[in-house]
């Protein structure tokens, strides 16, 4: 069909005509006009079969990648691609440098917690609300006319008689033939299955009651095993118990005998010992020997010391007694003691007995020195 048709021919054909009325093109330009990516970005496509969104053939298939642009990339799409390619490296950075929850105690499993500032109620079936509404009545669209085309070409009719193509008798024999031997033959087919399901089904009681006899079988001896093992650990128990009795008894009894063997001599000795070290003393010997022996010893040294303190102090006094008269003689008498000599016999008389009280004083003074040598020899022997 040709798209302008007249009206003469579209009436003589059928019902449907079309026509167009003759129009002049738009004017357009005779280069096509230079548009940047943005502007490119914002064409939208008026025919789906040019649009490049669409995906044409197996839609199983990998996808085809993209066009690519033709123009070069600006300095700020080229940072975007540079932040894009480095961002799952520095997340996936950023997940193994981040320390993850250490693994649950045990009975115990971790559960995911809101710390929202704004907490969300969470339910594992979704909140559903029934709502209505009510919509204007409109009448149903009348049913469209069945779009009947013009008839075109001429009639043409055959005359065939009864019996010339098919005859019922004849032809309805091998179907029937075939349906009553199939169905024949799926009765015996039934009944054959039949016998067998129930001789399977007759196997598989025997089958189980066999099965059950030997499970309640495997059950008696598996206790009985049960019972012969434990009774048999229990008895090796015993006797491990018995043998470290008998080891700890013997072990006492050699202890005990050689502790007796070893403090048969030992408290002896020990006793000894202490005895010889001082621990075991007289206490009135030790006091004897600790208080009184010192006292006395004190006591004498400081009575020696006072005899001979005296002594030394009577040694310097008979010195200088002794120096003074030696002096005294070794003078030269003067004149007037040379010419009366005898009228001075009792200076003369005195001397001598000042001489003789002096030896008669230095005599004490050696027996008292004899006498006091018995006590030295005493208290040396006390001390001693």
């Amino acid at each position: 069909m040709e798209p302008t048709m007249g009206p003469v021919q579209a009436a003589a054909d059928g019902p449907y005509s079309f026509s167009s009325q003759p129009r002049s093109l738009p004017p357009r330009p005779k280069y096509r006009e230079q548009s940047n990516a943005a502007e490119t970005e914002k064409v939208r496509y008026g025919n789906i079969m040019i649009d490049p969104r669409v995906v044409r053939g197996n839609v199983l298939s990998a996808r085809p990648p993209p066009p690519q642009s033709t123009e070069p990339l600006t300095l700020e799409v080229k940072r975007q691609r540079r932040a894009q390619k480095h961002t799952p490296a520095r997340r996936l950075t950023q997940e193994q440098i981040r320390p993850g929850t250490p693994e649950p105690v045990e009975g115990r499993v971790h559960v995911h917690v809101q710390t929202e500032l704004y907490l969300e109620e969470i339910s594992d079936r979704i909140i559903e609300v029934d709502g209505e509404c009510q919509t204007d009545e409109f009448l149903d669209r009348p049913p469209t006319p069945l779009f009947i085309p013009a008839k075109s070409g001429k009639d043409v009719a055959t005359q065939i008689e009864k019996g010339e193509l098919f005859d019922f008798d004849i032809e309805v024999k091998p179907i029937l033939e075939v349906l009553v031997g199939k169905t024949v033959e799926q009765a015996l087919l039934e009944v054959m299955e039949e016998e067998e399901l129930s001789q399977l089904w007759s196997h598989q009681r025997a089958f189980a009651e066999l099965r059950n006899a030997e499970f309640a079988e495997l059950q008696r001896l598996e206790e009985q095993d049960r019972r012969i093992r434990e009774e048999k650990e229990r008895r090796r128990l015993e006797h491990l118990e018995k043998l470290r009795k008998q080891k700890e008894t013997a072990e006492k009894i050699a202890a005990r005998a050689f502790a007796q063997r070893y403090l048969a001599d030992l408290i002896p000795s020990v006793f000894n010992n202490l005895h010889d070290s001082g621990f075991f003393y007289d206490p009135i010997e030790r006091d004897i020997e600790t208080e009184f022996l010192p006292w006395l010893m004190s006591e004498v040294e400081e009575e020696l010391q006072k005899k001979v303190l005296g002594r030394t102090m009577l040694d310097s006094l008979i010195r200088m007694v002794v120096e003074k008269r030696l002096d005294e003689f070794s003078r030269p008498p003067p004149a007037a003691q040379t010419k009366a000599p005898a009228d001075e016999p009792g200076a003369t008389d005195g001397s001598p007995k000042m001489s003789g009280e002096e030896d008669a004083a230095d005599q004490p003074v050696a027996e008292k020195e004899e006498t006091d040598q018995p006590v030295a020899e005493e208290e040396a022997s006390d001390s001693s």
